[in-house]
């Protein structure tokens, strides 16, 4: 089955919301984000650079288990993986901001006036 395809990246984050309104997932998303965050930086600061190729793993691994197990669909970066990436980080943005749930309400308000 192809990728769906979006008319642009807010409606692709609209979507990639939609498929986080678990909380228990994003919180899956959150805590592998960080993990990864924390696999590159500390693979650097030890000095074995190579080290920092487990990011996508210990990343991965946490938000798919929050897709499969939690919520109950598949993951976005099957089909857009740049695109989850960098909502990846502005979810967790709009997380640790407490913007989050205003912006999934605007995403459902959208989503509800299209035809």
């Amino acid at each position: 089955m192809p990728p769906q395809e979006f008319a642009s990246y807010e409606d692709f984050f609209t979507f990639y919301l939609h498929e986080h309104s678990d909380a228990r997932n994003r919180a899956m998303h959150a805590v592998g984000t960080l993990l990864g965050l924390a696999t590159l930086i500390v693979a650097f600061a030890i000095g074995h650079p190579w080290y920092a190729l487990l990011w996508p793993v210990v990343s991965y691994a946490f938000a798919w288990i929050g897709h499969f197990v939690i919520e109950g669909n598949k993951p976005a970066t099957f089909g857009h993986p740049f695109w989850s990436l960098i909502s990846d980080f502005r979810m967790l943005g709009l997380m640790f901001t407490e913007r989050l749930k205003a912006r999934m309400q605007a995403g459902v308000a959208v989503a509800d006036r299209r035809p």
